[in-house]
């Protein structure tokens, strides 16, 4: 399996940077529970899903500029990723300067740690962290309401990139409101070399239901009450039997080995195992840290790339201000 470039150590780029600079960790996600409903006539999908954010982090740091300029680095390969207009944090930037009416720019480097088109959200992580950056970097001061307007704006997991924890998503997912958990979860990560694309796991999705190749659309889509009571409870045996993804057999169906991983996970002794989001990422639920050290052993040995986390963790925040 080709490794991933190495990644920057983010300790030497602070060190080298003018005081006036923040930097900003927020977090991929993964999705415990995702209904999904019969596209409307816009084309999108109604959606019922649980968020929760776990550790494993993009890191931002954003310095004064007179101009918008993004550029990456990190522990996956960035070498496919735009770096102009058309990336979500520069999107996000200029959003934000739009709205506030900011003269200047921002010059921001991005360590990536997320994967790419993996279904945990590392571009609305990006976006996120650029709008909190930008906000403290400016002194735009604007709160966690108007902050949350432009995020929505912007796509539907950004919103829950900004509050993190664990969070229900409604309608494209943008409707975010806390779920009350206890106690922290723990998962391992199986991580791909290559993604899937979003829009194509979907349509996957509506030609297997036209087929009768997967359960038709629910008339309305809900999250279940037994996965909250489970969060409620911190009960990870109890919150296992409840993960959910509807979009799971269509990427399978597009991704075959994906079922094969899923298998191995659960041979390994994790609790449950799911595709997170669109995928290709897996997530496999286990019932304590020695447990994650176990399974991610077994799938390190199998050839996955693997990643051990736990959640729920906070959203995008500061972490290092150098404003002078």
């Amino acid at each position: 399996m080709r490794r991933p470039p190495a990644a920057t150590n983010v300790r030497s780029v602070l060190s080298a940077l003018p005081r006036n600079s923040v930097r900003v960790q927020a977090p991929g996600k993964i999705n415990l529970l995702l209904r999904v409903g019969a596209p409307g006539a816009d084309g999108f999908h109604p959606l019922a899903t649980v968020f929760q954010a776990v550790s494993l982090y993009e890191d931002l740091i954003a310095i004064p500029a007179p101009d918008f300029a993004v550029r990456f680095g990190g522990s996956v390969d960035v070498s496919g990723l735009s770096t102009d207009d058309s990336n979500l944090a520069v999107r996000a930037a200029r959003a934000l300067a739009a709205h506030s009416r900011v003269p200047n720019g921002v010059h921001m480097q991005i360590e990536k740690h997320v994967p790419i088109a993996g279904g945990m959200g590392g571009g609305s992580a990006d976006a996120a962290a650029a709008l909190v950056a930008c906000n403290e970097l400016w002194g735009t001061e604007l709160d966690r309401h108007h902050l949350h307007e432009l995020a929505a704006s912007l796509g539907s997991d950004v919103p829950f990139s900004l509050t993190g924890g664990t969070a229900i998503g409604l309608g494209r997912g943008d409707d975010v409101s806390q779920v009350l958990t206890t106690g922290r979860l723990h998962w391992v990560l199986v991580t791909a070399e290559h993604g899937l694309s979003t829009p194509a796991v979907y349509r996957e999705l509506d030609r297997m239901r036209e087929a009768g190749e997967a359960p038709p659309a629910p008339d309305v889509v809900s999250v279940d009450v037994a996965l909250l009571h489970a969060l409620r409870s911190g009960d990870a045996a109890a919150l296992a039997p409840t993960l959910h993804n509807d979009l799971q057999a269509a990427a399978i169906s597009l991704a075959p080995a994906l079922g094969e991983v899923l298998e191995q996970g659960m041979d390994a002794g994790a609790l449950a195992g799911i595709v997170s989001g669109s995928g290709p990422t897996l997530a496999f639920l286990v019932p304590g840290t020695d447990a994650a050290h176990e399974v991610r052993v077994s799938l390190a040995v199998a050839g996955h790339q693997t990643h051990k986390v736990h959640g729920p963790v906070h959203g995008a925040r500061v972490v290092d201000n150098e404003h002078s």
